[in-house]
Parts: structure tokens; C-alpha cells; sequence
């Protein structure tokens, strides 16, 4: 099956959690991202596609977090997720290049060729936005109403990670290792 299906499989949940958000509110809306979740895992499996590491942690999450805010009626454990999230990405990254292993090679290398200091810097870059989109989502979900969070976090935080990943184009350029 054609790896364009993809990115419906990553962020689909996200838009019903959004759709489901102004239909019903937080506590519909974090139902619909469980089960949108866990729903899109069987469809990349069913359709041959690859479940990347990222996305099982982040369906973990999802449902440890959205279990905790529709037991507790609380909505800030959906809020606090992606804080959590970005803060264990950075922290993985960072431990990675701290112990010589490439965790975001591993991660992206079948798509992506780049020679060591390619890799290095990019994850360095990674660290340092994830560290920032915890920080922006903690400064969204403590001062912001819960309908401008639910914003922030769906067209937002997908805006501002597709804008950081066309800032890493030239960096990609320099240091992409050809078959030559």
C-alpha cells in the first residue's frame, strides 16, 4: 500500500479530536483521539504501512492520558500530554547524542540520508524544538481557555512543526549523503 496514506494514519486522530472537540467538548474529544488513535495503528498495520516508535509512544500516552481525563473528569491530563510528549522526545534525543547513538537515525535514517554531523545537528535541532513546544504548550494550557488550547494544539502545533521542518531544508541539503 502506498506510504502517501501515511500521514492520515498520523494525524487523522488529531483532526477528530478537533472535529469531535466542537461537536461535543474535551471529554468527547479525548474518546474520539483513544479511539481515532488506536484506530489509525490497526489501519497502518492493515494497509502494510510502518508503526513508527514515535507514534506507539505517543498512542501510550494518548491513552494513559485520556483515560485519566475521562476517569477524573479533569481535562487538564489531556492538556498536559503533549508537554510530556515533546519533554520525552527531547529528553531521548538528547540522551542519544549524550551516549554517541543516533536515536533520530534510527528513527528517520530509511528516509532520510545524512552523513554524522548531518545527524547530529539535526537532532540537536530537535531537542531544542521540542524543548520549546513543551514549553509553548505548558504556557498554552495554563493561560490560554481550553477553546484556544484545543487551536494551539491541533493547527497550531502541526503548523509550527511543518514550518521547523522546512527550516531544516538547507541543513538537509549540506549534509545528505548521495549514492555517487
Amino acid at each position: 500500500m502506498p506510504r502517501s496514506f501515511q500521514p492520515v494514519f498520523d494525524y487523522g486522530p488529531l483532526l477528530v479530536f478537533l472535529l469531535a472537540y466542537f461537536a461535543g467538548g474535551m471529554f468527547v474529544a479525548t474518546a474520539a483521539l483513544m479511539a481515532a488513535t488506536i484506530l489509525a495503528i490497526i489501519g497502518s498495520l492493515v494497509m502494510g504501512l510502518r508503526v513508527s516508535p514515535l507514534l506507539l509512544i505517543t498512542t501510550v500516552m494518548v491513552l494513559i492520558f485520556g483515560g485519566l481525563t475521562l476517569w477524573l473528569q479533569d481535562e487538564n491530563f489531556i492538556k498536559l500530554k503533549p508537554t510530556i510528549i515533546y519533554g520525552l522526545f527531547a529528553t531521548l534525543l538528547a540522551g542519544g547524542l549524550a551516549s554517541g547513538k543516533p536515536v533520530l537515525k534510527s528513527l528517520m535514517g530509511s528516509g532520510l540520508q545524512l552523513d554524522d554531523g548531518g545527524w547530529r545537528r539535526l537532532s540537536w535541532r530537535f531537542v531544542i524544538f521540542f524543548l520549546v513546544m513543551a514549553l509553548a504548550n505548558e504556557g498554552a494550557r495554563r493561560w490560554l481557555s481550553t477553546d484556544l488550547w484545543v487551536i494551539w494544539k491541533v493547527p497550531g502545533s502541526i503548523m509550527a512543526t511543518i514550518l521547523f521542518m522546512l527550516a531544516q531544508w538547507r541543513l538537509l541539503r549540506q549534509h545528505q549523503v548521495t549514492g555517487d
